[in-house]
């Protein structure tokens, strides 16, 4: 195990649900990058593989969500997901980066909305019971 696998390990490890979320989210959001830098270079092989990634990661963080707490945020966040990944599966193949771009706006502004809470969460350490907890779990 590398120094950096070591590190990545111990970031997960040592993060809560949100911190899991916002991990999540870079995760995504890189693989985006790197999709979106594939279909650039006319990769189509690379561009299934990061697109793919990216699958994971949504189907991650819509498989975290708490429907029974979460409300009407959790059915929003679950609808949002899902069109997400179907963006991603119109737009396979198709040598245009529209779809991975829409898709990393998305991720870009829900990423920004969870480090909002994140930051309201450090600021208010009297609160028991956060939000987020109430919208995701975290499977062991």
């Amino acid at each position: 195990m590398t120094r950096y696998q070591a590190y990545q390990g111990n970031q997960v490890e040592g993060a809560g649900p949100l911190g899991l979320v916002l991990l999540t989210y870079e995760a995504l959001y890189k693989s985006l990058a790197r999709a979106h830098m594939a279909i650039e270079a006319g990769d189509l092989a690379a561009e299934a593989d990061h697109t793919s990634r990216s699958m994971e990661a949504i189907i991650e963080l819509s498989s975290s969500l708490n429907m029974e707490e979460g409300g009407e945020i959790a059915k929003d966040l679950s609808s949002l997901y899902l069109y997400m990944m179907n963006r991603l599966t119109e737009g396979l193949c198709s040598c245009s980066t529209e779809h991975v771009d829409e898709v990393m706006r998305l991720t870009q502004e829900l990423r920004e909305g969870w480090l909002g809470l994140s930051s309201r969460q450090q600021t208010a350490p009297d609160v028991s019971q956060p939000a987020a907890d109430a919208q995701i779990r975290v499977a062991a």
